[in-house]
This record gives C-alpha cells, sequence and structure tokens, in this order.
C-alpha cells in the first residue's frame, strides 16, 4: 500500500569492506599486517599498531568490528529497514587459511550483525576476499534469505529481496562474476537472470536498488585494476543495461575501493540517467594507494519507492582514537555538506563539474569531496589528480575513461608555453575542458 510525506521515511544501512583481521595484535608489526612481530633471536625494529582500534597499516580487529556494530545499533534503531553488506568482510591475508576457519571466522561476523540487527534483515553481497563456499554461506544467512533468494545464491552468489507490499525491490548481484570472460557459464547466467528479473520489475512498475561488492568503471585513485575491476566486455554490458532501465532503477550501492566518491551513468545523448554510490570501507587498510578513516553510511529513504533522500556518513579519526573509547562521529551529512537538496543524475553531474570548474585552491567543493574520499584523512591533491577524479565519476567506460584523461594531459605535455600553462588551471579553460570531453562521449555514443 502506497504512503506519502514523512511517512515513508525510514533508513538502511550500507557497511563494506569490514576486512575482519582474527590475527590482528596490538603487539604485530605494521608492515607485516599487524600480525605478532617474530621477535626470536632479539628485538627488531618494527612499529606497533597505533591502539587496539587498529592502525592505518593494519585489518579490522575485532575491538574496531564491534564498536561498529555498537554505534549502527544505536543510531535510528527502531527507523532502520534493513542492511546492505556489500562484502570482503574478511581481511586481505584470510586466504592464505583452510575455508573452514575462514567460514568460522564469518560465522562470527553474522552472529554479530544478527545481534545488533535483531529486528531487521541484513542482504550480504559476496566480495572477492570471502570464501567462495556459497551454500555454506547460505546456510549462515538464512535467517536474512527468503527461499527464493537462497537458490540463486547458493546456486551463483547472487538474488533478488522482492518486497511484496512495496514498489521497491533489492537486486544484489556477484560482481565476481562481472571479472570474468565473455564465454564465462557462470557469468553469462547471472546476466540473464538479471535481464529477466529487471524486465519483470519494469513490467510490474516497480523500482529497484543494485547492490554489490565491485563497482562498474576505473578506480579514481589507480585507474584500471584488471584484476579487481569489471572485464571490459561486462563493464560495457553493465552500462547498456543501466542506460535501458535507468527509470526503475533509483539506487546503485557499491564498496571495494574503499574510497567514498561516486558514479554518474549517461544515455546515448549525453544526458546524466543514473547514479551509484561507493562507501568507504571499515577497515583504514589500503593495499594500493594511500589509506582512510574506518566508515558507516546511514541512507534515508522513501521505503516504498526507493527513492534516496539523504545521507549521513559516519567515521572513527583513528589516531584520536588510539587511546581512548571509540568516538564514532558524523563526518557529514551530504545534502548540507554539498549544497544539494536532491539526490539525482542531474544534480551529481553538477556537482562533479563544479569538482574541477575553479582553481583547485578556491575550489570548496572540491576539498570537500577529496578530504571525504579518504574519510577524513588530509592530503594534497593537484589538477592531474582532480582530473583523475572527475573521469572516473563521470566515465563508466573504460575507453572513455582513458580518452577523457588523455584529452587534457596531452594538451598540458606537449606545451611548454608558460602562459598554456598558467591558462590550463583557469575556470575557463577548465570550463572549455568540460566541454570537449562532453562533447567526444557524445560523439563515442
Amino acid at each position: 500500500m502506497e504512503c506519502g510525506g514523512r511517512r515513508c521515511r525510514r533508513y538502511f544501512w550500507h557497511i563494506t569492506d569490514f576486512h575482519y583481521d582474527p590475527f590482528f595484535s596490538i603487539n604485530g608489526d605494521t608492515r607485516k599486517g599487524c600480525w605478532r612481530a617474530d621477535t626470536e633471536g632479539g628485538p627488531r625494529n618494527y612499529r606497533k599498531p597505533t591502539g587496539r582500534y587498529g592502525d592505518y597499516g593494519c585489518d579490522s580487529p575485532w575491538e574496531l568490528v564491534e564498536s561498529a556494530a555498537r554505534i549502527m545499533g544505536q543510531r535510528q534503531a527502531d527507523n532502520v529497514e534493513f542492511v546492505l553488506w556489500t562484502g570482503d568482510a574478511m581481511s586481505h591475508s584470510i586466504r592464505r587459511y583452510e575455508k573452514a576457519l575462514q567460514l568460522e571466522y564469518m560465522q562470527n561476523l553474522t552472529d554479530l550483525l544478527t545481534k545488533t540487527f535483531s529486528s531487521q534483515f541484513v542482504f550480504p553481497a559476496l566480495g572477492h576476499d570471502d570464501p567462495g563456499s556459497q551454500k555454506q554461506l547460505g546456510r549462515m544467512w538464512s535467517r536474512w534469505l527468503p527461499t527464493d533468494s537462497m537458490k540463486t545464491f547458493e546456486s551463483g552468489g547472487y538474488y533478488l529481496i522482492e518486497r511484496k507490499t512495496h514498489k521497491l525491490q533489492i537486486i544484489v548481484l556477484n560482481t565476481n562474476l562481472m571479472t570474468k570472460g565473455k564465454h564465462d557459464e557462470d557469468a553469462n547466467k547471472q546476466w540473464e537472470w538479471l535481464n529477466k528479473v529487471l524486465v519483470k520489475c519494469e513490467h510490474h512498475k516497480e523500482t529497484v536498488y543494485i547492490a554489490g561488492h565491485i563497482p562498474p568503471g576505473s578506480d579514481e585513485r589507480q585507474g584500471t585494476l584488471p584484476d579487481q575491476a569489471y572485464s571490459d566486455y561486462y563493464n560495457k554490458k553493465y552500462l547498456q543495461i543501466v542506460r535501458k532501465y535507468s527509470k526503475i532503477i533509483v539506487g546503485q550501492f557499491f564498496g571495494h575501493l574503499h574510497s567514498d566518491t561516486y558514479r554518474i551513468f549517461y544515455d546515448e545523448e549525453g544526458t546524466p540517467v543514473s547514479w551509484a554510490f561507493i562507501a568507504p570501507s571499515l577497515t583504514p587498510r589500503r593495499l594500493h594507494v594511500g589509506h582512510n578513516n574506518p566508515g558507516l553510511r546511514l541512507y534515508k529513504f522513501d521505503r516504498y519507492t526507493g527513492e534516496i533522500i539523504d545521507y549521513s556518513q559516519y567515521y572513527l579519526d583513528l589516531p584520536k582514537t588510539s587511546k581512548e573509547d571509540p568516538n564514532w562521529q558524523v563526518e557529514y551529512n551530504f545534502s548540507s555538506y554539498y549544497g544539494i537538496s536532491q539526490i539525482t543524475p542531474l544534480t551529481l553531474h553538477g556537482l562533479a563539474e563544479k569538482l574541477t570548474l575553479s582553481p583547485l585552491s578556491e575550489s570548496q567543493k572540491f576539498t570537500r569531496y577529496f578530504r571525504a574520499n579518504s574519510v577524513g584523512v588530509i592530503g594534497g591533491c593537484g589538477f592531474g589528480c582532480a582530473l583523475h577524479h572527475y573521469c572516473a565519476i563521470t566515465r563508466v567506460d573504460f575507453v572513455e575513461f582513458e580518452i577523457c584523461m588523455d584529452r587534457v594531459s596531452g594538451a598540458l605535455a606537449s606545451s611548454t608555453d608558460k602562459t598554456f600553462r598558467s591558462l590550463f588551471y583557469s575556470r575557463t579553460f577548465l570550463l572549455t575542458v568540460i566541454v570537449i570531453l562532453n562533447a567526444a562521449l557524445i560523439s563515442i555514443l
């Protein structure tokens, strides 16, 4: 039954990339993932973690995971409708251990979330660092997944949550299959299933959320990592299906990148038609580039239609937490932080353009975005860095991303004229750059 106004407003948590490490030790070596240091034969020259809640060089200790569960249980409590848990629950290093042990630690996390959300459902997605035992995980998560969902999860790691009395339905993908080649049988089965689900939802005039671990497109910090990204084949197919069903896809939610960012999807004419939010990780450890503070995200949404109204980003300032009880705080509220009253493809497109529309020293929007990107960890970012973020946000297709990067960086590299280099950072030039890039996108499409 349809509702209206404030009666429809509820909340859901999006949590991702716990990377829980049961072998974390406060006496560990940060150079070795904060596992216990080998001190046989005398003391070694190593740095210990900053405290029992973790370190930028470590995956999440149990104390950090438990403190996150505690704060989630305290915020909005009865108003939380469900939880999206988008994968990589286990430590980066857990793969070296046998599956029985991995499942034991996954059971510990499941029990904690069951206790925390005793009246809500948790909808998990598989990450690439999670145990690959879908039948065992299915039994573990049977409290949350209905019978029909269990069937497809146990066979392929993906499922649909049909909410009978609501317009909004929830699709959870196994994005590990998106990294496969075009002839992979399991990947093609998921794709056929996804098409059927979207056709059915469109026919019944329902809206959908799509959730998964790995987002489409490129990493805004590193570009494309072939072993941890969609294959070009499935990246293009995903982009096509979002364009085709953009009228019913009202939200996309991913993790994996350990950063706070988003993506915009455009139709063939270059009009923004859909978006995806990428939530930051609980673990402060990022294997390739930099680090981040632990983060959790609470969305406010219309429980009937799925419209996202706003969200609050929670974080733990890790250096200040090293020797005291964890003080989880609201890092920012999306609408007030960015000055956006509605979350739509068009408003998020406008925000992306503002990230590079003025000299970086004067760009308050980019400064805010970049600080949030690492969950409050302050760092420097020149124009090349800002352009990388802009291209990743607005060019989900891999080829379009590379064109976006090459057009401006090539022009800058080929010029020795100081006047040109000065102009490069001006508002007029940057406006021109974005016009050129958008024109290039339309010509490609």
